[in-house]
């Protein structure tokens, strides 16, 4: 096909789209189900009004081939273990009684199974349910759900083409089961699994699929030399199937680098490639072994991740580069659109001129069906969309809105000394032992307590202008009193205020911090029905005020036990917003440090003996390419101590980090310098505290030791085995006994009854005899 014709056949397409509906309809129908108060037949209804209105939203922008089997009811991680036959021994009972019931139990646990375990999709703030398996684990396909989903989409008329975990990044993002030794490897299982795709493929080409989408992220990542033969073996067993429709291999969020002569060299039919921030060195990679030729490219050239309008003249020079390099280039957003909002026209409240420079879901799903027609038909027949892009794009670039002389020259001011602390870390603990006078095995949480409906309710009732600031103020007030009660009650050692006025650990900080904007629609999915709205960072960041002291210092009034100052540190305020692309990230964590920092000394100044500094992201933020992981590990543990390093010796400096693989970032946990760390651990039975331990971690740590993304009520006995587990690997001086996360999502009752059978255990281990 020559280099005219490849053009002329470009078309547009995307890989998965925002989830929950425009108003998270989805989110409202799932939590119903879960408190009886909406059927399943009702729930599937949403589910699939949502579904079309997303398919004809797509269609009628200008998709060619809009995708099925993205969308989910929880996780399309969980879903594929449901298609592949993976469920936990555990599970097996519910899944059969009621699937759908059985499903939500894999999610979030019963009262009788735990769920299986929680962790972040490769650098992304999307949490994933773990798949549990092992030797014994017989697969089996049940194709239903792919096929029906796949036949709605036709029904409507429209091209479709579904899409899937592949079988690699499945097995690779797995783990051993509970009850299965440590080395095995899922990938071993490889072989079992392939005649398991291979069903599900011939049922979908059954149904009537031209094309099949296999998403392969985990290829972008460093892999061994058996892990390429695998991928490699997997890709030729599939792609010699006769009875298959045509494949498409996706992977994104990186290069690909040894992979892609692997996937290039598989006889599948194309190829979904990122060109986005570092997987634009996939370009060159594709150059250097010579194309795809006899293949179909899909170009991811738009950002999925990020909501800053495209620069489609950059990307139009990229596709006309890839014209040359296979059979045909199509054009797409660089990863599923569930990453980024859904409509920026929604957002009535950002100022107009900011709001040009950007797009999210619906925004870019035109710029892909622009650079398609260009690519195309040229650039004459997208010349007026040209030149309101440069105009955007120009106009963010010369706006003062970006830049803030002040704050950068307050970032060039610091020095080697400014982030760190001057007392070694002995010191700094007896120091503190001698203020706080903590009992072994203190107990404390991660920082919220339940956000009821009475709280969200007056929140909405003070931006409607049903109450006044007084009336509100009052609300919090009670609130706090009522937390600090409880928490006094139940006998916990240091307190928290319960941060009743925070609608999100990032959101409430981006609203008082300058350079940030907010949004009133932005949902994104986090896991489950939990969506955030992350903040926009546009401009240079400072802080004009304190904003977390009066709050903090009301609650330590009314107690004399300690409570933490709570505050949300610079990395996770840059992971879990949308940051910047003009300038490096290394900068901006730098700002949002600086503005901490300010914040932590007037905490310390008003009297707060124990500071905590969550940096859930740590982990989450991390690199997918080795390469690329110290310099980032360098700036993000230096914005860390920036933040936290001018308090006294006697001030207790904490950090949180939850649902991640801690184990890859052990030497940057210790590099923060924090006097103790709380982590997630129930849900991966306290490996983490080996793993401290392993490292010869020398600071104080909390694995938690009750799950809270899961109903369920932990007992004291199982709370206590987890802390003795603990104690295995930790000296007991220096382990503090807390809940996994936060308890914002959680009803009271369940907070309650929890939260005693937690202090109950510590005080029965404390027990010399009790311990190991």
């Amino acid at each position: 096909m020559t280099a005219k014709a490849t053009a002329a056949a470009a078309r547009a397409t995307v890989y998965g789209y925002p989830r929950q509906g425009p108003n998270r309809e989805l989110k409202r129908a799932v939590e119903g189900y879960w408190a009886g108060r909406v059927t399943a037949g009702a729930l599937h209804r949403t589910a699939a009004e949502i579904r079309r209105a997303n398919w004809r939203q797509l269609a009628e922008a200008g998709v060619h081939e809009v995708p099925t089997g993205d969308f989910s009811y929880y996780d399309h991680v969980l879903d594929t273990t449901v298609m592949v036959g993976a469920v936990p021994r555990r599970h097996r009972a519910a899944v059969a009684a009621d699937p759908l019931d059985g499903y939500f139990a894999m999610a979030r646990g019963s009262q009788d199974a735990a769920p299986l375990e929680m962790t972040k999709w490769f650098d992304t703030n999307y949490h994933y349910l773990v798949p549990e398996l092992g030797p014994d684990t017989v697969f089996t396909a049940d194709s239903t759900r792919q096929v029906a989903e796949f036949a709605e989409a036709r029904e409507l008329g429209l091209t479709a083409r579904p899409v899937l975990v592949g079988p690699v990044t499945y097995l690779l993002l797995a783990k051993p089961g509970p009850d299965v030794a440590a080395g095995f490897a899922p990938l071993s299982l490889l072989d079992r699994l392939l005649p398991v795709y291979a069903e599900v493929l011939a049922d979908l080409r059954a149904a009537g699929a031209e094309w099949v989408q296999l998403d392969e992220p985990a290829l972008v990542q460093d892999r061994s030399p058996a892990e390429l033969d695998a991928a490699a073996a997997a890709y030729r067993m599939l792609g010699e199937l006769s009875d298959r429709p045509k494949l498409l291999v996706a992977s994104y969020f990186d290069r690909l680098g040894e992979a892609l002569p692997v996937l290039a060299a598989s006889p599948v039919e194309g190829l979904a490639v990122d060109f986005t921030g570092p997987a634009a060195a996939n370009l060159d990679g594709l150059a250097a072994i010579g194309g795809l030729p006899g293949k179909r490219l899909v170009a991811g050239v738009v950002d999925g991740r990020n909501v800053w309008v495209d620069n489609l003249e950059k990307s139009l020079a990229t596709l006309a580069t890839l014209l040359g390099l296979a059979d045909r280039v199509d054009v797409a957003a660089s990863c599923s659109l569930l990453h980024v909002p859904l409509d920026v026209s929604a957002e009535h409240g950002i100022d107009p001129q900011i709001a040009r420079w950007l797009a999210f879901a619906r925004q870019k799903t035109r710029e892909v069906v622009v650079l398609a027609r260009g690519l195309s038909h040229g650039t004459g027949a997208v010349a007026g969309e040209l030149a309101a892009n440069r105009a955007h794009l120009a106009s963010r670039a010369a706006s003062p809105v970006t830049r803030d002389p002040a704050v950068r020259a307050r970032c060039a001011a610091v020095t080697e000394a400014t982030a760190r602390r001057t007392q070694p870390y002995p010191e700094r603990a007896a120091a503190q032992r001698d203020r706080l006078k903590l009992p072994p095995l203190p107990t404390t949480t991660i920082g919220s307590f339940p956000q009821t409906a009475e709280l969200r309710s007056a929140r909405a009732d003070l931006r409607a202008g049903r109450i006044d600031t007084a009336a509100y103020e009052q609300r919090i007030a009670d609130e706090i009193r009522a937390v600090v009660a409880f928490q006094e009650e139940v006998g916990l050692d240091v307190l928290v205020h319960g941060e009743p006025e925070r609608n999100d650990m990032v959101q409430y900080f981006a609203e008082q911090l300058t350079g940030y904007l907010t949004t009133q629609h932005g949902w994104v999915q986090s896991y489950g029905t939990r969506y955030v709205r992350p903040p926009i960072l546009v401009g240079d960041v400072s802080r004009s005020a304190p904003m977390t002291v009066r709050w903090t210092t009301y609650a330590q009034s009314l107690t004399d036990r300690p409570v933490k100052g709570m505050l949300t540190g610079p990395v996770t305020m840059l992971a879990w917003s949308f940051v910047r692309d003009d300038q490096p990230l290394a900068e901006t964590a730098r700002q949002v440090a600086l503005a901490l920092r300010d914040e932590v000394a007037d905490l310390e100044a008003a009297g707060a003996a124990v500071i905590q500094v969550d940096e859930p992201a740590l982990r989450e933020a991390l690199p997918l390419r080795g390469a690329d992981r110290p310099a980032y590990l360098a700036w993000a543990t230096e914005a860390f101590r920036i933040a936290t390093s001018a308090v006294r010796p006697d001030t207790q400096i904490h950090t949180h980090m939850c649902y991640a693989e801690f184990g890859d970032v052990v030497e940057a946990i210790d590099a923060l310098d924090a006097d103790v760390i709380s982590l997630e651990a129930a849900r991966s039975h306290m490996r983490i505290a080996d793993e401290l331990a392993s490292y010869g971690y020398p600071r104080e740590a909390g694995p938690g030791v009750y799950d809270i993304h899961s109903p369920r009520v932990p007992d004291t006995a199982e709370m206590a085995a987890l802390l003795r587990r603990g104690l295995e690997a930790l000296p007991a001086e220096r382990l503090w006994v807390n809940p996994d996360c936060g308890l914002k999502t959680r009803d009271w009752p369940e907070v309650r009854a929890s939260l005693e059978n937690l202090v109950t255990a510590a005080r029965e281990v404390r027990s010399p005899s009790a311990r190991p």
